[in-house]
Formats: structure tokens, C-alpha cells, sequence
């Protein structure tokens, strides 16, 4: 019985920011310190996602606090960045634990952003929870697809989660200039945006994983 090498560690498709995150990787891995490990740095996703819903039950009262969540969405940026290249680089061996840990904490840290606008705006609770649905329909879409292709993608059409990082601190820096007020309506036009792009996903998906399974039928002729 033969069985595909895992190739969960080598994502593919490129986004916006591929080049520059290479050049960062490339110039700053080997200047992190010893004692802090791959796994140390996947696991401060947990601490990243519990402070963004401090911060957003303190925003509730004073929307500047709103900047701390914006920070911690950076802080994760980074230590997401560093924490498959550190093990790379020392050669840790730990591939699909931290596959695993890792991609279970992207849903634990999309989860916390989700909980920290339900609970800075409660009015919009229904609109908040169907774009939450969308952004983790995203995932199932790419663990589904690395399923049946053994192709880990991540980004499509130029984006992936630097760029839905970006696009949180940038809401977030909109909430605390404009305000909550004027901002909030504008979540029927995310939810609808989001579906959309959703719907191109799976279109192309499908479209690629029915060509991978009529090339093997015609090379099984």
C-alpha cells in the first residue's frame, strides 16, 4: 500500500503579501531566540484570542481599547509567520502537530474577533454570526480541498489571512475614527461581499478537483 508524502506544511497559491513575508522569514527566523520553540509560538494564539475579547468588552465602554484587539491581531500575524519557519529552520520534526495546532488555533483566534463584535455591537448579533459562517466556510473549503488533492491553499485570488488580518485592522481603526454608528450598517454589504467570494471559491475548487479526477480516469484508460 503506498500512501502520499504529507504536504500539509507546503501551501499553495500566493498572496498579495507572499514576497515580502518570504523576505521577512528569510532575514529574521535564525535571529529568534533558542528558548522559544515552533510550538511556543503557535500556542500564543490562544493568549492573542483571549485578550481580544478582554479588549472588547473593554471597548464596550471606551472604543480606543478597540486598538488593543488590533495589536493582538498583529501580534498573532507574527508569531503565525515565524512559527512553521522556526520549525523549518531547526528542523523540529513536528509537520503535522503543527498543522493540526495551528490551523485549530486560526479557527480559535476567527472565533474570538467574531465573539469581540458581537459583543461591541449586540444589535448586529445575526449579521455577525453568518460572516463568521462564511470566513470558517473559507476553511472547510481549504482542509476539503487538501483532502482530495493533497494541495494546501490558502489564498485565492490574491488573498489569504494576512490579507483578512489587514482587513480586521482596518475595520477596527474605521470603529474607533468614525464611530460604531455609521460603521455598523455596513455589515449586510460584508455578509453579501463575503458570500460572493465564497461562491467563486467553491466554483473554482470544484472545477479543479473534477479535472484531477478525469486526468486519472483517462490515465486509468
Amino acid at each position: 500500500m503506498s500512501y502520499k508524502k504529507f504536504a500539509g506544511d507546503k501551501k499553495v497559491g500566493q498572496s498579495i503579501f507572499h514576497r515580502p513575508e518570504r523576505w521577512l522569514v528569510a532575514r529574521y527566523v535564525d535571529k529568534i531566540p533558542s528558548s522559544i520553540e515552533t510550538y511556543h509560538l503557535t500556542l500564543t494564539t490562544i493568549i492573542w484570542s483571549l485578550m481580544i475579547i478582554v479588549f472588547s468588552f473593554l471597548a464596550r465602554e471606551n472604543i480606543h481599547w478597540l486598538w488593543g484587539s488590533s495589536v493582538m491581531i498583529f501580534f498573532q500575524y507574527i508569531t503565525d509567520l515565524f512559527d512553521g519557519a522556526v520549525g523549518r529552520h531547526r528542523n523540529t520534526g513536528l509537520i503535522k502537530w503543527g498543522f493540526y495546532m495551528d490551523h485549530f488555533l486560526d479557527y480559535i483566534f476567527l472565533a474570538s474577533i467574531t465573539i469581540g463584535y458581537f459583543i461591541i455591537f449586540p444589535t448586529y448579533t445575526y449579521l455577525n454570526l453568518f460572516i463568521f459562517m462564511i470566513f470558517v466556510a473559507f476553511m472547510v473549503n481549504s482542509f476539503l480541498s487538501f483532502a482530495a488533492s493533497n494541495e494546501f491553499r490558502i489564498a485565492y485570488m490574491g488573498l489569504g489571512p494576512t490579507e483578512v488580518r489587514l482587513a480586521f485592522i482596518i475595520a477596527n481603526t474605521l470603529v474607533i475614527v468614525v464611530g460604531k454608528t455609521y460603521l455598523a450598517p455596513l455589515s449586510p454589504y460584508i455578509l453579501a461581499i463575503s458570500f460572493l467570494g465564497l461562491i467563486v471559491v467553491v466554483y473554482q475548487t470544484q472545477k479543479y478537483l473534477w479535472k484531477i479526477d478525469m486526468d486519472e480516469k483517462m490515465r486509468g484508460r
